[in-house]
């Protein structure tokens, strides 16, 4: 299944506006943002991962003060992102390549970091402490298990995987960040499988 994992920039290009429209404005996401913000300076500048549309969560930090840079592959979602947040940086480049030569006070990769391949999420946790200050959080969200998945979005198959909780945490490890919080279908967060860590 995962040849599926190249064609997520395209399928996000062609169905950008409507993945927008669907996602909406409505944050189930608070408790884990809240979290995530407690430990960032005042007046931080936060790294977006596969921003997407900029709603609801780059808002939600913008809202609170926060500066946003937002990153996607997707030069569609990227344009919704400038006219939701023009006050923002936004970047279109593919998380797997990223090189920005900057460091960031926290890091997020909410529902995008889990659309690359087993190897290619290997591969982030470099790109990752390349960008992330000392200290700096991140946040992101992945499966329960190791595996794939194949979910939908305006009918055409949509990726996922995950590698086993046991390889994110060595991984996490080998690359300078320390385990805050983990959470596997998180109840209170529509089932998601949240990871808060921390840059040492």
């Amino acid at each position: 299944m995962s040849e599926l994992s190249d064609r997520i920039i395209d399928l996000y290009e062609r169905h950008s506006r409507a993945w927008s429209d669907a996602r909406g404005t409505k944050l189930i996401e608070t408790a884990w943002l809240e979290r995530f913000c407690a430990v960032l300076p005042t007046r931080a500048v936060i790294l977006d991962v596969g921003c997407g549309p900029g709603e609801p969560i780059g808002r939600y930090l913008a809202n609170r003060g926060f500066s946003v840079v937002g990153v996607d592959s997707s030069p569609a979602m990227i344009e919704l992102f400038r006219g939701h947040l023009p006050d923002q940086e936004a970047v279109i480049s593919d998380m797997r390549s990223l090189a920005l030569d900057r460091r960031f006070d926290g890091l997020i990769a909410w529902d995008s970091f889990f659309h690359l391949s087993h190897d290619d999420q290997r591969a982030m946790f470099s790109i990752f402490a390349a960008h992330a200050e000392e200290g700096a959080p991140l946040l992101f969200t992945t499966g329960p298990q190791h595996g794939e998945a194949i979910g939908e979005l305006e009918g055409e198959p949509l990726y996922h995987a995950s590698l086993a909780p046991t390889e994110y945490r060595s991984l996490l490890e080998a690359h300078g960040f320390e385990e805050v919080a983990h959470v596997a279908n998180d109840p209170a967060c529509g089932r998601h499988t949240v990871w808060l860590a921390r840059r040492l």
